[in-house]
């Protein structure tokens, strides 16, 4: 590093030394945000992987955006000084919490569900982040997930120097998925199996796969499944168990399909369908490991799978007021939803009723007979989705108890990063002209696509 800094940066002190890069903090103006720089290793007898995972992230970071990356500011070409700025998180990485680990259900949870949000939002800017592990994961003050180091990713609407220059996979071994080691690189559902794995870590305080050192050692998880999350903490509840261990499955299209879908589950435990992975208490038997070795189960390469998974895997949100006692209505939304699923076989619906807690004072929460009014609501939404044959993987169902119904809508559909919102509309009504409609509200403010359904009086 030139002692006068680089191109009006000064180098202030040294971040940390990495294999491939070191990381300065570095400053400009006085003004500025915390910046840092990053500078690849380029010394005599240095790996040639790091001068082209550095151009890959050269070509990437300028085009990330939002919270969950860190702010692009500046970058020099091989020409002079090879070096990209970018904006300093404040917050520890998430390594700095091992020492806690084993760690509570409930905060394994929350922890995997930011880092799912920002898988989310790097899969629909195009990338496949390929490194996910503890110590390319901060978090803001703010507590969003930032995911860093993106040397090793993939965008699909650029050149993948990595995979063209290299026929070794690089990644970290304890947290690369199985088609990583056969050298498929466009897969979102990678970062699905390796955030597993850190979830795996942090319930266990041990690795799934422990710390190969070499490819032979990785390739082993195309057929060797991981002790059970339980077998080694009994604490650990089934249905945590249940959404590592299908992370953790060896074929991609056994996982989750989306990020979104697996933050839904950490958020949602008491919605998450149990099976035999819930149950699992041993690793299978020497005779299953065998048949798996002799025919692996391995998977296929895919050509822009990013985009395409994410379009065929959408999470579609239903609201349906139960209390306007229109069965044509609620014939014409179970037509839409079920319409918009039918060739979306990784799709999730998400029942929605909303309680008003306006309504709510007193003993109204119990029906006449005594009976729960939410517990009420639930029934009726599994009784509205059993003629849509959907199985019971794909549905959920909540009962929202809010003073305002659209906001209720609103934020649920936030929170849960709905793909596709489906509402009725109601008839013309007075109090509709003057306050105005759920449905309109819905549609103006909704973080997504919204269909609203009407029923054509008139036959």
């Amino acid at each position: 590093m030139p002692a006068r800094g680089i191109d009006g940066f000064t180098v202030a002190e040294t971040l940390h030394e990495g294999g491939m890069a070191m990381l300065y903090r570095v400053t400009r103006h006085d003004d500025d945000p915390p910046m840092l720089m990053k500078v690849p290793r380029l010394g005599e007898g240095e790996d040639p992987a790091a001068i082209v995972s550095f151009e890959m992230e050269q070509m990437i970071m300028p085009r990330l955006t939002g919270v969950h990356v860190p702010r692009f500011i500046a970058m020099g070409g091989f020409e002079a000084h090879p070096y990209i700025v970018m904006e300093r998180i404040q917050g520890s990485p998430l390594s700095a919490l091992l020492r806690e680990a084993p760690m509570p259900a409930e905060e394994v949870a929350r922890l995997g569900a930011a880092i799912a949000d920002a898988l989310d939002d790097l899969h629909h800017q195009h990338v496949v982040h390929l490194d996910v592990k503890p110590a390319n994961i901060l978090f803001r003050e703010t507590g969003e997930a930032v995911m860093v180091d993106y040397g090793l990713a993939h965008h699909e609407q650029m050149p993948d120097l990595m995979h063209e220059e290299f026929r070794l996979p690089y990644g970290t071994t304890p947290y690369m998925a199985p088609e990583q080691a056969l050298g498929i690189r466009n897969d979102p559902r990678s970062d699905i199996f390796a955030l597993g794995a850190v979830l795996y870590q942090y319930a266990t305080a041990d690795l799934p796969f422990g710390e190969p050192q070499h490819l032979r050692g990785v390739k082993h998880r195309l057929w060797r499944d991981p002790v059970p999350p339980r077998r080694r903490r009994p604490a650990i509840p089934p249905w945590l168990q249940e959404v590592i261990l299908r992370c953790l499955e060896v074929k991609p299209d056994r996982r989750y399909p989306t990020a979104a879908q697996l933050a839904f589950d950490l958020r949602h435990p008491d919605q998450v369908v149990l099976t035999e992975r819930a149950a699992k208490m041993r690793r299978d038997s020497y005779l299953s490991v065998l048949r798996r070795r002799l025919r692996p189960e391995g998977a296929e390469p895919r050509a822009f799978a990013t985009a395409r998974q994410l379009r065929s895997a959408p999470i579609v949100a239903v609201a349906i007021d139960f209390a306007l006692h229109d069965e044509g209505l609620e014939g014409a939304l179970r037509e839409q939803v079920t319409r918009m699923l039918a060739n979306r076989p990784g799709s999730r619906l998400a029942c929605l009723n909303v309680l008003k807690t306006t309504l709510l004072a007193g003993d109204a929460k119990h029906d006449e007979q005594g009976r729960s009014r939410h517990v009420q609501r639930l029934v009726e939404l599994r009784h509205w989705a059993r003629p849509t044959g959907l199985d019971e993987t794909r549905l959920t169902f909540h009962v929202l108890e809010a003073a305002d119904v659209a906001d209720a809508i609103l934020d649920y559909a936030r929170a849960n990063r709905v793909n596709h919102l489906v509402l009725g509309a109601r008839a013309a009504s007075l109090s509709r002209r003057l306050l105005g409609s759920v449905s309109g509200k819905v549609a103006a403010e909704a973080p997504c696509n919204v269909t609203v359904v009407r029923v054509n009086r008139g036959g």
